[in-house]
């Protein structure tokens, strides 16, 4: 059973290699992310929570972050194990998680603030069905439409200069000391996340000892978004 943690800023590729990561390994991919994106979407009542602060350029709380996490986590259904990405978010979640699940390491995939503004302004949403664009790596095929359904693109909510340097401000306070904390257990391994998807995934499995990436014949990861 393989158990890893992937740590970065926004922007920086999460999804993309925890997706790549787990899916040739048997792994269950853990988003908090995509959790609360399908609360947002089924317009539950913790989606107009989180719709609210997201719109507002702020974090989902850390307690709210912990308890969609244990929740997820007690289902059990990661028989082979798990990638999980947007957790932990400060140093008591930390040593939680430590405490809890003997973790395999944790992949940190840095990449510099101003890489993250140029992707992050970047990316679009389709209005209709959800599909992610990112203008700089996949563009569609007509400007401002959706390949997949022909829906307006449209720019996310929380994807404003002034709302990004706020969550820039807020990652840097927070996600350091939980890196520090992991680094001085030697679990962390560190990726240059500004190389290409494939180059990353390379790197994460060779420090790791794990199989070459092998895609599926249908999968295609170098569209997936993170």
């Amino acid at each position: 059973m393989r158990k890893y943690v992937i740590m970065g800023v926004q922007g920086s590729g999460k999804g993309t290699q925890s997706t790549m990561l787990a899916g040739d390994l048997d792994l269950v991919h853990i988003s908090v992310g995509d959790i609360f994106r399908w609360h947002v979407k089924h317009h539950t009542k913790l989606g107009a929570q989180v719709r609210r602060l997201v719109a507002a350029g702020e974090l989902v709380g850390d307690d709210l972050v912990e308890s969609v996490v244990r929740d997820r986590l007690q289902l059990h259904d990661w028989n082979f194990g798990f990638v999980i990405d947007g957790f932990p978010r400060n140093r008591r979640q930390a040593e939680f998680f430590l405490e809890s699940y003997d973790i395999d390491g944790v992949i940190h995939l840095d990449l510099p603030d101003d890489e993250v503004r140029r992707r992050v302004l970047a990316r679009r949403l389709c209005s209709r069905c959800g599909m992610d664009y990112n203008l700089i790596a996949h563009r569609p095929e007509v400007e401002g439409r959706c390949d997949v359904c022909g829906g307006d693109l449209v720019t996310r909510e929380d994807d404003t200069p002034d709302a990004l340097a706020r969550r820039l401000r807020d990652y840097h306070d927070k996600i350091d000391p939980v890196l520090e904390l992991f680094r001085r257990k030697e679990y962390v391994m560190t990726v240059d996340a500004r190389a290409d998807k494939l180059t990353v995934q390379q790197a994460i499995r060779t420090r790791f000892n794990l199989p070459p990436y092998e895609p599926a014949p249908s999968a295609d990861p170098l569209r997936a978004t993170g």
